[in-house]
């Protein structure tokens, strides 16, 4: 057996059963293995960017990692931005980096490059093998790694000879470490003055689980406090019959106003807020002046323990919770599509336990709360804020859950960072359902031109801001690739168009003029 073979089997061994890649020739004896050892998926990717964003939608969907398998430095390089997303975002993946032959580094080849420098910034941990019979020892650690709670990025690079050489052997499976128990010695700090309109629960990772915000909405009934998530949060479930929960708005003058009526907040599995960027003469800490807060759980820790120790602390445990979303009852708008109607759209046609990928940036500002009512479904965010990072979420999210309707809500200039992703859905034939909202600009940086004190920006800075000469044409792209598609700019039109791909095998993409 060799160290290739050895480490497809640890992988699975370790429950690493789906491989995303974009390999090269350091690769190949790892690619043959896939052909010589049943039990792992392998899933093409025409770029390392969709391989590693899709990891983390299977991470986040599933709870387990999967892998990627990336082609030397380079290959990494291109996965970074959507491994700084997984990253923030709490999500497992194991990387499988190739390398060139020990003897051939020697050389400075082409392709050399330092990968474990490349790899240290968006890696929890990094290791390289040094021979074949350590590949698989190797490669079970790495998926240790990756499952520490809330979930890390682990890299594992694997020289070439390390691949091809005989000797390999194979790890059993590696227990895991249960997440960390919360502080018991915060529950009086975070009990104390308890209550009331100026009391914020602030909730993150899988606080944000429908079990962990009905003990929320009864911590909230019970003693009149307010229930915020962060705004952008790996996995929330929400819909109708579940309890309802804002976000701290983006805008730093909404999210100051938003926060202003605070002077006591307790964090479960979220941070204390801060802006996205710094701006001239704006705050860059949320929260008002004095605030006391307090962490009494991190994502690391069991969120479930604390809210519940929480709850029971407070006497909230029979109390009914409150903020439980109505169902949706809107009628459906009509006329010209618009960030606001677009939401009515989306509150009419999420279907039951779908799962909602959100990169809509500006125009799906209206989303959230307009779709608290519409069916039971799941919402994912971009954690990270490196664009680029839906449609690679979405086909991570439909290979998890191949029972549930795939929704992925992308701007245009963001769906441009990694539209190959629609190449890989339709060779998978995912259910995937695409709505590219069409501003034909990168309209989050034309408000922000305005955030940061630029007045009166000129033609030269509005056209690097521009998606024109040419337009993009979405449906042109998607039929190129092997998915249907259709454009429309009427609210009734896109309901019909939403219904058509729901009920269409495969990936239906949907450009929508805004």
């Amino acid at each position: 057996m060799n160290g290739a073979e050895s480490l497809v089997k640890s992988l699975i061994n370790n429950g690493v059963d789906i491989c995303f890649s974009n390999p090269g020739t350091s690769e190949m004896h790892f690619v043959a293995a896939l052909d010589h050892v049943p039990g792992m998926r392998s899933v093409l990717a025409l770029f390392e960017g969709v391989a590693t964003g899709a990891a983390d939608g299977y991470y986040r969907m599933s709870g387990k990692p999967a892998c990627t398998l990336l082609h030397l430095g380079p290959g990494l390089a291109n996965g970074l931005a959507n491994l700084h997303n997984a990253k923030k975002a709490g999500s497992g993946v194991v990387n499988i980096v190739g390398e060139h032959a020990a003897s051939h580094l020697a050389l400075d080849a082409p392709l050399t490059s330092d990968i474990e420098g490349i790899a240290r910034p968006m890696s929890h941990w990094v290791h390289g093998s040094v021979s074949a019979t350590d590949v698989g020892a190797d490669g079970a650690r790495a998926v240790q790694a990756a499952c520490v709670a809330p979930g890390q990025i682990a890299t594992l690079i694997l020289p070439s000879d390390t691949a091809w050489n005989e000797g390999g052997e194979v790890a059993e499976q590696i227990k895991t470490p249960p997440r960390a128990a919360f502080n018991e010695a915060l529950l009086e700090q975070a009990t104390k003055d308890f209550g009331g309109p100026e009391t914020l629960l602030l909730l993150g990772g899988n606080a944000l689980t429908e079990q962990n915000l009905q003990i929320a909405g009864r911590i909230a009934a019970k003693t009149g406090c307010s229930l915020l998530s962060e705004w952008a949060n790996a996995r929330l479930e929400r819909g109708a019959g579940r309890v309802k929960i804002g976000r701290v708005p983006y805008p730093i003058d909404q999210a100051l106003e938003t926060l202003a009526p605070y002077s006591k907040i307790v964090l479960i599995g979220a941070r204390a807020p801060i802006g996205f960027f710094a701006y001239p003469n704006k705050p860059a800490i949320l929260t008002r002046d004095g605030a006391k807060i307090v962490e009494l759980a991190d994502t690391s820790q069991d969120l479930t323990e604390a809210l519940t120790a929480l709850c029971g602390t407070l006497g909230a445990t029979e109390t009914p919770p409150a903020h439980v979303a109505e169902p949706h009852a809107s009628p459906l708008p009509k006329g010209p599509t618009s960030a606001e109607s677009i939401a009515e759209v989306l509150a009419r046609t999420i279907p039951e336990n779908a799962i909602v990928v959100d990169e809509s940036v500006t125009t799906g500002r209206a989303f959230f709360p307009a779709t608290a009512g519409a069916p039971a479904h799941t919402w994912l965010n971009n954690c990270g804020g490196s664009i680029g990072y839906g449609m690679p979420v979405a086909i991570g999210a439909a290979l998890a859950c191949p029972d549930r309707k795939v929704l992925a809500l992308v701007g245009d200039g963001s769906a441009m960072y990694t539209v190959q992703s629609i190449w890989t859905m339709a060779r998978e034939q995912l259910d995937v359902t695409i709505l590219i909202f069409a501003n034909h600009s990168y309209q989050i940086l034309r408000g922000e031109l305005t955030n940061v004190g630029v007045q009166n920006p000129g033609p030269r800075a509005i056209d690097m801001l521009s998606l024109n000469r040419p337009n993009l044409n979405w449906v042109e792209m998607a039929h190129s690739m092997g998915a249907q598609a259709t454009r429309v700019d009427d609210c009734g039109d896109l309901a019909q168009a939403i219904e058509t791909a729901l009920e269409t095998p495969g990936p239906y993409l949907i450009e929508v003029a805004v």
